[in-house]
């Protein structure tokens, strides 16, 4: 009888601490993608408090510069297109590059007009979105990373087994093509030698 016992525990010792390895590694997969999800969702809040902040800036520099209506429109329309995209983070980053690329010249015609740099609601409005922007790059670098550790886990033998018998498919990182557009120009508008006229 001992040496039954003795095969039993032998053979049944490995296979219950296989089980709960198992079960460790698929808990952990849903951590993750639970974290991908709930990073995705503070993307999604910063993102629409770019689109918020869009309209006022664009009426704000129509002021100043009405003539500049092609460059204002691009922003606008590029901002709806973003604004209605609710899809994955590859399709999202594309309107969200072309958006920052629109940003970006608008926010380069403020250059030109010495009076709009100097209007406080102007200055506002682009503090704010300096501020969206840094903050809507800390909420890319976690999601990147979260998405980074399932990615590995899911792609790492034996962890790989676990992930494709439990159905983790791949998740898309959330990237810009150039990671100086996900900031507008730091223009400062209080340069030393500048004949800016507050």
């Amino acid at each position: 009888m001992e040496p039954l016992i003795i095969v039993i525990v032998l053979v049944g010792l490995p296979s219950l601490l296989v089980m709960i390895w198992a079960f460790a590694i698929y808990n952990r997969f849903v951590r993750l993608r639970n974290h991908i999800r709930e990073s995705w969702a503070g993307i999604r809040v910063e993102l629409q408090r770019r689109y918020d902040l869009i309209p006022n800036l664009v009426e704000t520099v129509r002021g100043y510069a009405a003539h500049e209506r092609e460059t204002l429109g691009a922003v606008v329309e590029r901002r709806n297109r973003a604004l209605a995209n609710d899809s994955s983070p590859v399709s999202q980053s594309a309107d969200e590059r072309a958006l920052e690329s629109s940003l970006t010249r608008l926010l380069a015609i403020a250059e030109d007009y010495p009076e709009l740099k100097a209007d406080g609601h102007f200055r506002e409005l682009h503090d704010e979105l300096v501020n969206t922007e840094d903050r809507l790059a800390a909420t890319r670098r976690f999601y990147n990373a979260n998405v980074r550790d399932y990615s590995n886990l899911r792609e790492q033998f034996p962890t790989s087994v676990i992930g494709s018998m439990g159905g983790f498919g791949p998740q898309s990182f959330f990237e810009l093509s150039d990671e100086r557009a996900a900031h507008p120009p730091d223009a400062s508008f209080d340069r030393p030698g500048s004949d800016d006229r507050v």
